[in-house]
């Protein structure tokens, strides 16, 4: 009798609970993501197969890559950098330095600049920055440099509906010359510097100081291979017109000079190297009748591109 008034009472006895396993359950997993991220959805493999055609696509246009970082040490040397305004980023000066002029000198021009971090560092920590120069306290970081590609100049030119004009150093080391070269390239109205990734100046502190600040708007390219480069500019429509002392023709007679051009100059020393050389259009020569053997790259390279502004006027 009892056992049927619990079955007519409805009630149920003691039983395993099932610890709010259900009631969580039944509280959801958040909000459903888009159909791109969900695993196995046609839309997300749709949008991965998309993504793999795009980096097959990519352009191999690109950047010219970064110098690494650079440091000028000494009080002169630091001072110099300063006045002829090459980037930098930090300038370390020694504990206890004995406080002369030039760090007075030093120290305002850093600040007044702006933008350039003061760091007080021991003698020893200088020493293993400077791999033991004479930095006499003052240690000035210059950043890395970020070079254009030789593709960039081009485009610059054609934004600005002007022909290219743009000269190319084959073998030049000296930072000084690849410096003077972008003075002249900036003060012709040229487009940019392209420089050989390897065996070849780059944008140091001494290459920014005479630049005179130029190398601030106007762009310096490196290439991986120079001869490749060149090419490439002459299927852009682009003369290539290499500089060489037993050029076939003279530069005030090359109407090349007027159009897109790519001006070439080798080293003092060597001049263009074979392959270089051989990609030119043609080689011109500067008739120099004091009987000089040849001129550095930063006054080759003023002389042709005044002519070849002259001829755009």
């Amino acid at each position: 009798m009892a056992a049927n008034n619990r079955r007519m009472s409805g009630k149920k006895g003691a039983q395993v609970g099932s610890g709010g396993q259900r009631r969580r359950g039944l509280e959801g997993k958040g909000p459903t993501p888009p159909a791109e991220m969900r695993k196995g959805h046609v839309k997300q493999r749709a949008a991965q197969a998309k993504s793999r055609r795009a980096q097959v696509r990519a352009p191999q246009r690109r950047g010219g890559g970064r110098s690494a970082s650079e440091f000028v040490v000494g009080r002169n040397p630091v001072v110099e950098a300063l006045r002829g305004g090459v980037p930098a980023s930090t300038l370390y000066v020694q504990q206890f330095i004995d406080n002369d002029e030039r760090v007075r000198e030093a120290l305002q021009l850093a600040a007044e600049r702006g933008g350039i971090n003061l760091m007080e560092a021991p003698r020893p920590e200088l020493d293993r920055m400077t791999n033991g120069l004479n930095h006499q306290g003052l240690v000035l970081q210059v950043p890395p440099y970020e070079y254009a590609h030789p593709e960039d100049l081009v485009a610059a030119a054609h934004d600005e509906g002007r022909d290219p004009l743009i000269v190319a150093l084959d073998g030049v080391t000296d930072p000084r010359n690849l410096g003077a070269v972008v003075r002249s390239v900036s003060a012709f109205g040229g487009h940019g510097v392209v420089v050989p990734e390897r065996r070849a100046a780059g944008m140091t502190a001494g290459a920014w100081k005479t630049s005179a600040g130029t190398a601030a708007r106007t762009p310096v390219a490196r290439a991986t291979n120079l001869t490749r480069a060149l090419e490439a500019y002459k299927k852009a429509g682009i003369a290539v017109v290499g500089l060489a002392a037993d050029g076939e023709a003279e530069v005030g007679d090359l109407d090349a000079l007027g159009g897109p051009v790519v001006i070439v100059v080798g080293s003092e020393g060597k001049g263009l190297s074979r392959l270089v050389g051989e990609t030119c259009d043609v080689r011109v020569r500067i008739p120099m009748p004091g009987g000089a053997e040849s001129l550095n790259a930063g006054v080759a390279a003023g002389i042709v591109l005044y002519e070849a502004a002259r001829r755009r006027r």
